[in-house]
């Protein structure tokens, strides 16, 4: 189904739309869902959908001939099809939800997530606890539906300043025009597990259930937050939005987006995180890196490479 560039825009900025029609079950994916190991642990990324996003209008600090160039090179256009991933931590005693997807908020681009959960063997009443990286509409959209708490059998952390900065409308002046409807949207999802007292904040740098270490990644927004997870000599790093466009702030970190809240100090996040990253050689887990959205970070000269984890059907080996 065709939409314009106008909704698409508004869409990944976490608009509001509601398709006319829904696929049919041939247009259809296989439930979305992929595991891996860690240790001890089991690892399931978990699909909210995809949704088209207009990069020649979103991202700054890069010229459109750059733009299109750094798309050609993974055979895609600045209108780019991109994965909202969430992940599961099971370590057999706890199941940690890391991100909620878009909930009702992309019509049926996002809000998949209960389905595929659900088809990966974790309803929605099974998850003890949801860990946000951040507030915004695909990540923070999916904590509720019909105004009621969508996991109720869990507390849903986020750092505290992103829950100060968010639900403060006296903050609307601090960010563009076009991220203006994220304090409504806000609102909205957020409210519901305020009222059934199940949103917890925290201050990263803050180890939450799990074990699972929130470090800052301030700068997308205020509280935005990276997850450490580790078992048995192994790290995975859940990102959020440190990547939006993996072949244009892979090789370009200083590339931004509008959707960041201070640009600058995103750009220098991205830089440290990247880094970071390709130096330790741990796992990535991407919330908009193509499904899965599992894998490493290299070095590739002076800039950084995405290795995509290798399919794996070898859980309990």
């Amino acid at each position: 189904m065709k939409i314009s560039l106008i909704l698409l825009a508004s869409l990944i900025a976490f608009g509001s739309v509601q398709a006319a029609e829904q696929p049919s079950a041939l247009d259809q994916q296989a439930p979305g869902y992929y595991r891996m190991k860690l240790g001890k642990l089991r690892i399931t990324a978990v699909s909210d959908g995809t949704v088209t996003i207009p990069l020649d209008t979103l991202l700054t600090n890069i010229s459109p001939d750059k733009l299109s160039k750094a798309m050609a090179t993974d055979a895609m256009t600045p209108q780019a099809e991109t994965s909202i991933n969430a992940f599961v931590i099971d370590d057999g005693k706890q199941r940690i939800l890391i991100d909620t997807g878009a909930g009702e908020l992309f019509g049926h681009h996002g809000g998949h997530l209960l389905t595929n959960l659900a088809a990966a063997g974790y309803p929605a009443e099974s998850i003890d606890a949801v860990l946000l990286t951040h507030i915004h509409a695909d990540h923070s959209g999916g904590v509720s539906r019909a105004g009621k708490p969508a996991f109720p059998n869990a507390g849903v952390f986020v750092d505290k300043r992103d829950v100060d900065f968010w639900l403060d409308p006296a903050n609307v002046s601090r960010v563009e025009a076009s991220q203006t409807h994220t304090f409504a949207e806000s609102e909205r999802t957020l409210r519901p597990l305020i009222n059934a007292g199940l949103l917890r904040t925290f201050m990263a740098p803050a180890t939450l259930p799990g074990g699972i270490r929130a470090e800052s990644t301030a700068g997308h927004t205020p509280g935005s937050v990276l997850y450490h997870v580790e078992s048995e000599g192994q790290t995975l790093v859940l990102w959020g939005d440190i990547i939006h466009a993996r072949a244009v702030q892979m090789p370009d970190p200083e590339v931004a987006i509008h959707f960041d809240v201070d640009q600058k100090r995103a750009v220098t996040t991205r830089e440290r995180v990247l880094k970071q990253a390709a130096d330790k050689g741990y796992w990535v887990a991407a919330a908009h890196i193509a499904f899965p959205g599992l894998g490493h970070v290299m070095y590739e000269g002076d800039a950084y490479r995405w290795v995509p984890a290798n399919y794996t059907t070898q859980l309990g080996q």
